[in-house]
């Protein structure tokens, strides 16, 4: 029983120091900082330049829909490289398992190319 008291006061002392270490440095920042606000510095910023046109541009979804396949497929390689070391250690169950997993990932691809997701230039 008592070990289980340990394991709760770990975890309440890591969300403490969790909690306190970045308030105590975002206080700490902005007592040291210098604070001298002026027009030129209150101005809007582009790269050095005075801003031109609107501040909101809309890009097409496309962008979003090829950054999310990017993360699936990069997240994809972060499983299959454990595997693939221990590979030997894990046996036949495992490499099972893992063709299974890449099998729908590949059905997700097919999806996505179905419906067009990865042409370009169809707008």
């Amino acid at each position: 029983m008592e070990t289980y008291a340990n394991n709760y006061v770990m975890v309440a002392i890591f969300l403490l120091l969790g909690i306190f270490l970045p308030v105590a440095a975002l206080a700490a920042g902005r007592l040291l900082r210098p604070h001298r606000p002026s027009g030129a510095k209150l101005t809007t910023y582009e790269s050095g330049n005075d801003p031109v046109g609107e501040g909101q541009v809309q890009f097409n979804i496309r962008y979003y829909l090829f950054a999310l396949m990017f993360v699936i497929f990069d997240v994809e390689t972060v499983f299959l490289y454990p595997w693939a070391v221990a590979y030997r250690q894990l046996g036949l169950f495992v490499l099972v398992e893992m063709l299974i997993f890449v099998a729908l990932l590949l059905v997700g691809l097919l999806y996505a190319w179905k419906k067009k997701v990865l042409k370009w230039d169809s707008i």
